[in-house]
């Protein structure tokens, strides 16, 4: 299990990327549609300005249930140990143990 901390560190880079998602992308439009360099510089000035934890790159993938962040299946959301005993346990419709 990951600690509480990062995982509520995640959570708060979430909404700051939902916060600030809009303002991003317009300032990187008006950044491409820019003409003249002293407004592509204030641009990037008011870009600079956003929080850093406000861009996308930063999140990361956890597991909902243990926040684990290593062994991450995105078509499931789950860790790796969370995929096996969640697969064991028939609990992920569809899921199918392999043998041969």
């Amino acid at each position: 299990m990951a600690k509480k901390g990062m995982i509520e560190r995640e959570r708060k880079r979430q909404n700051l990327v939902n916060k600030y998602n809009f303002i991003r992308k317009s300032l990187k439009i008006k950044i491409n549609m820019s003409n003249s360099f002293s407004s592509t510089l204030q641009l990037y000035r008011d870009l600079e300005l956003l929080p850093r934890n406000s861009m996308k790159i930063r999140l990361r993938n956890r597991c909902f249930i243990t926040g684990k962040s290593r062994g991450f299946y995105r078509d499931f959301g789950l860790s790796r140990n969370m995929l096996r005993y969640m697969g064991h346990e028939c609990l992920i419709p569809g899921l199918i143990k392999s043998s041969w």
